[in-house]
């Protein structure tokens, strides 16, 4: 669900990864046309960091 947020809607995606600031840097950027290629990779990838930090706080409890 997250990755569709993260194409379509990339802001979004950044206040429920918990990153506000960077969900309005994000949406201004998408306000371009052009500028919404990039919010999408910069959502994904941020997406992927996100789940990768879960993961090893996951490892680290256990």
């Amino acid at each position: 669900m997250r990755l569709i947020l993260a194409i379509f809607l990339p802001w979004v995606q950044f206040f429920t990864i918990g990153r506000p600031i960077a969900g309005i840097i994000c949406l201004i950027l998408q306000l371009t046309i052009i500028g919404w290629l990039p919010a999408a990779i910069w959502s994904v990838y941020a997406l992927s960091q996100y789940k990768t930090d879960q993961k090893i706080q996951q490892a680290l409890r256990k």
